[in-house]
């Protein structure tokens, strides 16, 4: 329980933090849409409307705008739309995701992954899935992909098949320029939510995919 209200805290934080930003220079930085009471910042392909006024997040979801206030989406989204820097690119290079952060960090990206055996499992719908987000796919990899956090900004997720002797495994690679638009440890949230995204779109495809 003191964890999750933990969670809830620095997500009301992060909130009351955006509060405080000129916003008409946060919409000239980003490029964002708006409008009286609402930003429209994109995240994994999918418009989110951030209120103007009291920092509460929704997405568009397949019948409406749905309550998006998680931790992982209250985090990520506002630490772009308030902590990105103005001069901002992609390079165009790639950098392990583990080289970013700490030794804790790098522990949890080497342990064994359910994800990846989930993945593995239905070979089709991992591709399928992340081509419904817009990724590119990429020559790494068993199955790799590129896709599209934000703003041009890409992760490529790649799925490393197991067999008798080693399990699936998934390796995770950003822009090196990744930091000017999000902090490490919120590189973790957004890699977090694709994992979500691309399991949501896995389920949601007919049946007859493998």
């Amino acid at each position: 329980m003191a964890r999750t209200n933990n969670y809830l805290l620095q997500a009301a934080q992060a909130k009351r933090y955006f509060l405080t930003y000129d916003q008409a220079a946060l919409i000239r930085k980003l490029h964002l849409d708006f409008d009286e009471d609402f930003l429209y910042p994109v995240l994994f392909a999918r418009r989110y409307r951030l209120s103007r006024h009291t920092g509460d997040l929704e997405r568009e979801g397949r019948s409406g705008w749905e309550d998006a206030n998680t931790h992982e989406e209250v985090m990520t989204l506002l630490d772009f739309v308030c902590d990105s820097r103005e001069d901002r690119f992609v390079s165009g290079r790639w950098k392990n995701m583990a080289e970013f952060g700490h030794a804790f960090h790098q522990k949890l990206l080497e342990e064994k992954d359910p994800d990846a055996a989930i993945f593995q499992s239905r070979p089709d719908r991992f591709r399928a899935a992340c081509e419904t987000l817009g990724g590119i796919p990429l020559s790494t990899g068993d199955i790799a992909y590129a896709i599209e956090v934000f703003d041009g900004l890409p992760i490529a997720v790649q799925l490393w098949l197991g067999d008798e002797e080693f399990p699936a495994r998934l390796r995770y690679l950003w822009d090196e320029n990744a930091p000017m638009y999000l902090k490490y440890e919120t590189m973790y949230y957004a890699r977090g939510l694709l994992l979500e995204r691309l399991k949501e779109e896995m389920e949601a495809l007919p049946c007859h995919t493998n």
